[in-house]
């Protein structure tokens, strides 16, 4: 089954602030869909090899439903990237079976160094991740020393490593208001759609990279409100990585795991869903009785209403993961030392969430915590 390559349109925004990056182009594999007994056989080959391989899959909510499914019948986990890095880091298989993109994949690396980490296709990368070069996000957080620096999880190892701070989208809005309530100032870095989010919430005082999700980014609000219109009583869920005109018709905002509580809370049997398309398979496995419909990337003149779908969330299939576990293809490795430097951050905020559930008080989980 070949797996033809397609072009990605991914532009930079221009630059604001001082923050650039030089990324103007990227591209993804797709992955050939194979036919229903291909799927059986090579689900129970890898069931097989994760036997034979003391392996577990973790997958994200935007992969192919059979690695979703697949990594849930074979005692692993969907997630999103927070309860990704928890669940790798915690649990007792030696093997590492990342479905996502990379900096997952890195992410679940530097907090097992001592596991091997496998991905479906090392070429499957993030545009925040493309869009935030270390040498010059380097560059731009040494412009400001007295700034706590902040970064989303959706960045290499190397960006992680020049943090104070790691954050993912369930969490970010508790860390930087913590951090807010103590009086610093927060370099934020890459999505300035989820950093100007956390600013408008928290009142902190912020100075953002300019970076966006090539999913996220192309939410329309004007489409959004047609649609709304037509369903008048489907309440609206989005994603924070969205543009702001976009989250202010939200019923709700949030992470993956924000969006999958508030389909099950809130009263309603329509929702219009602003993420990644590949979240609807959880959706309606979860909320039998509830539709759910795609929030609109394009216009009327659009050849496609809504696109959102990441092309390297897409490149994970069953094929390049069974040939991973066989080959040991798509293994990751991080510089130990890079690593040790990068999990810092991750440490703090794995700490600081784990805290939280246990009641301590936001202030004395980041105290002492100054800018790097």
């Amino acid at each position: 089954m070949s797996s033809p390559v397609i072009d990605v349109d991914y532009e930079q925004p221009a630059a604001k602030a001082g923050a650039a990056c030089d990324t103007r182009h990227a591209w993804a594999r797709v992955p050939a869909e194979p036919s229903p007994d291909q799927r059986v056989a090579l689900k129970e080959r890898i069931r097989r090899l994760l036997r034979e391989r003391n392996a577990v899959m973790v997958s994200h909510f935007y992969v192919h439903p059979d690695l979703q499914d697949l990594a849930e019948e074979t005692g692993g986990i969907v997630s999103d990237s927070l309860e990704m890095a928890r669940f790798g880091r915690d649990h007792a298989a030696t093997t590492l079976v990342v479905s996502g993109v990379r900096f997952m994949g890195e992410t679940s690396k530097i907090l097992s160094p001592e596991k091997r980490v496998l991905m479906p296709d090392l070429d499957a990368n993030c545009s925040l991740d493309l869009g935030c070069p270390v040498d010059e996000f380097s560059a731009f957080c040494d412009q400001h020393p007295d700034r706590t620096v902040v970064v989303y999880a959706n960045t290499s190892a190397a960006v992680k490593a020049r943090a104070d701070w790691l954050v993912t989208s369930s969490c970010a809005l508790d860390v930087v208001s913590a951090l807010h309530a103590q009086g610093r100032k927060i370099l934020w870095g890459p999505d300035r759609h989820l950093g100007d989010y956390i600013q408008r919430q928290t009142g902190a005082d912020m100075v953002s990279w300019n970076g966006a999700c090539i999913v996220h980014d192309e939410f329309k609000a004007l489409e959004l409100e047609l649609l709304m219109k037509a369903h008048p009583l489907a309440k609206v869920l989005v994603h924070p990585e969205s543009p702001a005109d976009v989250i202010a018709l939200a019923d709700a905002v949030g992470s993956t795991s924000a969006i999958l509580s508030a389909a099950q809370r809130l009263d309603a049997k329509e929702f219009i869903v602003a993420t990644d398309t590949g979240m609807l398979h959880k959706l309606r496995t979860l909320n039998p009785g509830k539709t759910f419909i795609e929030a609109p990337t394009a216009g009327n003149g659009g050849t496609c209403k809504s696109c959102a779908h990441c092309p390297w969330m897409a490149m994970n299939g069953l094929v390049e993961l069974a040939n991973a576990l066989v080959t040991g293809a798509g293994e990751i490795h991080v510089d130990p030392a890079l690593g040790l430097r990068a999990r810092v951050p991750i440490d703090r905020m794995l700490a600081f969430t784990a805290g939280l559930k246990n009641g301590k008080q936001p202030g004395s989980l980041i105290a002492g915590i100054g800018a790097a």
